[in-house]
């Protein structure tokens, strides 16, 4: 019984401990970072253990730490794996502990500093400057009490003023990424939908009728058969060309689709771009490219244009497609920090798109000078990449962001 009501006690933690969807831990995993990164920003608290150092202290400095310092590391934790309603529980919780601390160890006003920075920004920074001016009010009055010097006033509130503002500009900025990221994946989307309906509204109109007269005529050869054998054969021919044409203009139809497809991807990069402050050139002299090679650069342009505006912190990118005797070279290029390595997963999804294809992959990005990818392909990969079996462009949901630019 013991053994296993402890058990369920431990699992019960467990659980409540796994970062909430809406937690600050579950975004940075979103955005690619570590969520123990925060652990780092513990470092600052060893300030609290510095007494000694500067004043002699009594037994209620070492009972304030043993007590109050384990308290302030569940705080921490819980105020980044717990749902983000709860944040303001948990500045509230810190502002308690400060108060308690500072009588007996004075560097404790240090758990203030933590919870300005924990101050959640939920839409106007005016709200959160003023939840952070209540926190460093209270504590001054608590230090008149305690009759600290001015100048200690004077650290507290430059420390606590210049880390929560920095954190709150962090929040404002984090938020305002992410909204951007949301806005391109909805534009993404509803173009996604947009084609679709449109290639529903084509296919139906192109062999809505033609299907119709093809069973017209068909029903007519069947009743014909018997009673006059010459009409009913020539209703079949009327259908079985009718089916011909049709079946030609389904063919046009789904070329001009698979034509459309590294224009589409060319579009939605140079809207993504633009958005994300990038300005964006292109410079295209090759079209009727066989689906498999246009299916692959697609894709490798989709997934540049992501690392761009995500990670290259470029201001300009420009796109080429240009012939090249018996094949195509595009030229994806941005004036962004460099320093892409050759071994990146991103640029590895790359290569083997190409390598499929029979092209070659070269990579130019010294650090600091901007990174250009050039893609040779021949067009007579065709063949190679039906034996491959490379998905089409509009079938795909939209390539994950790799750290390539």
């Amino acid at each position: 019984m013991n053994d296993t009501s402890a058990y369920s006690t431990g699992n019960r933690w467990t659980v409540w401990l796994q970062p909430a969807p809406d937690s600050s831990a579950a975004a940075m995993r979103a955005g690619g970072h570590s969520s123990w990164a925060y652990a780092w920003n513990l470092l600052w608290s060893f300030w609290v253990f510095l007494g000694p150092l500067f004043q002699p202290v009594g037994a209620g400095f070492w009972w304030s730490l043993a007590l109050g310092y384990p308290i302030f590391l569940l705080i921490f934790l819980l105020s980044h794996v717990r749902p983000a309603i709860e944040a303001n529980g948990y500045v509230g919780a810190l502002v308690i502990l400060t108060a308690l601390s500072m009588p007996w160890n004075p560097a404790g006003w240090t758990y203030a500093v933590f919870a300005c920075a924990l101050v959640p920004y939920q839409g106007l920074w005016l709200t959160s400057a003023i939840k952070m001016a209540i926190i460093q009010a209270l504590l001054v009055l608590e230090g008149i009490f305690l009759h600290w010097p001015w100048y200690a006033f004077l650290i507290l509130v430059g420390v606590c003023t210049s880390t929560g503002v920095g954190a709150l500009a962090g929040r404002i900025n984090w938020d305002k990424n992410t909204r951007l990221r949301m806005s391109h994946e909805q534009i993404r989307q509803l173009a996604a939908t947009a084609e679709r309906e449109r290639i529903g509204r084509d296919l139906h109109d192109l062999l809505g009728h033609t299907l119709s007269l093809i069973t017209m005529k068909l029903e007519l050869s069947r009743k014909l058969l018997d009673r006059d054998p010459a009409t009913a054969r020539r209703e079949l021919a009327e259908a079985e060309e009718v089916a011909r044409h049709a079946l030609a203009e389904v063919r046009s139809a789904v070329t001009g689709i698979r034509a459309a497809g590294f224009a589409a991807e060319l579009a939605s990069a140079a809207l993504l771009l633009r958005t994300s402050g990038v300005q964006f050139d292109q410079h295209l002299q090759a079209a009727n490219l066989p689906e498999p090679v246009e299916c692959s650069l697609a894709l490798v342009l989709r997934e540049a244009a992501t690392n761009i505006a995500r990670h290259a912190h470029a201001t300009r990118a420009r796109v080429s497609l240009t012939r090249t005797g018996d094949g195509v070279r595009l030229s994806i290029e941005d004036n962004g920090r460099g320093g892409v390595r050759a071994a990146g997963n991103g640029l590895s999804g790359m290569q083997e798109r190409v390598q499929a294809l029979g092209g070659s992959l070269r990579l130019d990005s010294p650090p600091g000078g901007g990174t250009r990818l050039d893609i040779d392909v021949p067009l007579a990969a065709q063949a190679v990449a039906r034996d491959v079996g490379l998905p089409r462009v509009e079938a795909l949901a939209p390539a994950q962001a790799r750290h390539v630019t």
